[in-house]
């Protein structure tokens, strides 16, 4: 891989960290169109891109959320009962969502993932956020929520966040206390997503070298060095700049991604 590749991911890294810890979202929705756009001026395999995007992403996201677990967990905002129930559908989830993901087309991961972004967009823009009105569920409902939220999870290679803090706000959960049990949860979402698109990947034909299935092993230490370096440095901007205008900026940035994503497969 040249050194200016390697730079590209070192500051893909260091971009995506400081959008995890300021904003409150996993850095994955930045991550995967341009590692999608990065692997095809790289000459690997079209047909595997988005596949190799969604792996790699996952994979970061395991190192970067142990950072940000630990500072939710500090503060006492993690409902580890809450993590503990939801888990097993998690992990179900993203295992079978990966194993999907890779007998999927190109285009229509793509397509899923372009549509979840104007999703994310649009949330992040009108900043929703649902009125609680249940209690959580019990062991069969938070099964079922896990497994929706790990499968989608692996099909745009994020963390789960942008369901989880609606879903456990939805229940009854505080909403600083849903922000840490969705930081906690994105651990096995990511542990058990990354594996899944390690191990599905090991039958595909022609992937770069050094790939571990449909994880590309050299963007993701570039990637998780920068973002580990700054993810905590993002986090203590929150305490001085306008985080919500800044959200709004930030939803304005995934609507052009999107769109860009839409141009190119319709071209």
């Amino acid at each position: 891989m040249s050194p200016l590749f390697l730079a590209g991911y070192l500051l893909l890294g260091l971009v995506s960290g400081v959008i995890a810890g300021l904003l409150g979202v996993g850095g994955g929705l930045v991550m995967v169109p341009f590692l999608t756009w990065a692997y095809l001026a790289q000459g690997f395999p079209p047909e595997y891109n988005i596949h190799l995007a969604l792996g790699t992403s996952l994979a970061v996201i395991v190192l970067t959320s142990i950072s940000s677990l630990r500072a939710h967990h500090g503060h006492g905002a993690v409902r580890w009962q809450v993590v503990r129930r939801i888990t097993p559908g998690i992990i179900l989830g993203t295992l079978v969502g990966s194993f999907v993901a890779a007998r999927l087309p190109d285009v229509g991961l793509k397509w899923f993932f372009t549509l979840f972004m104007l999703y994310a967009a649009t949330q992040m823009l009108i900043g929703f956020k649902p009125k609680p009105q249940r209690d959580l569920p019990g062991w069969f409902g938070m099964t079922a929520a896990g497994g929706v939220i790990g499968l989608i999870s692996s099909w745009v290679g994020i963390g789960g966040g942008t369901l989880s803090v609606p879903f456990l706000t939805w229940c009854n959960v505080r909403f600083q206390e849903a922000i840490g049990t969705s930081a906690a949860i994105g651990l096995p979402i990511a542990l058990s997503g990354a594996i899944g698109f390690a191990l599905s990947g090991q039958s595909a034909h022609g992937l770069p070298e050094y790939s571990l299935g449909f994880v590309y092993l050299p963007a993701l230490a570039a990637i998780a060095l920068g973002s580990v370096v700054t993810a905590p440095w993002g986090a203590g901007l929150t305490h001085r700049l306008p985080v919500a205008r800044l959200k709004k900026v930030f939803a304005g940035l995934l609507y052009l991604l999107a769109v860009r994503m839409a141009y190119s497969l319709l071209g």
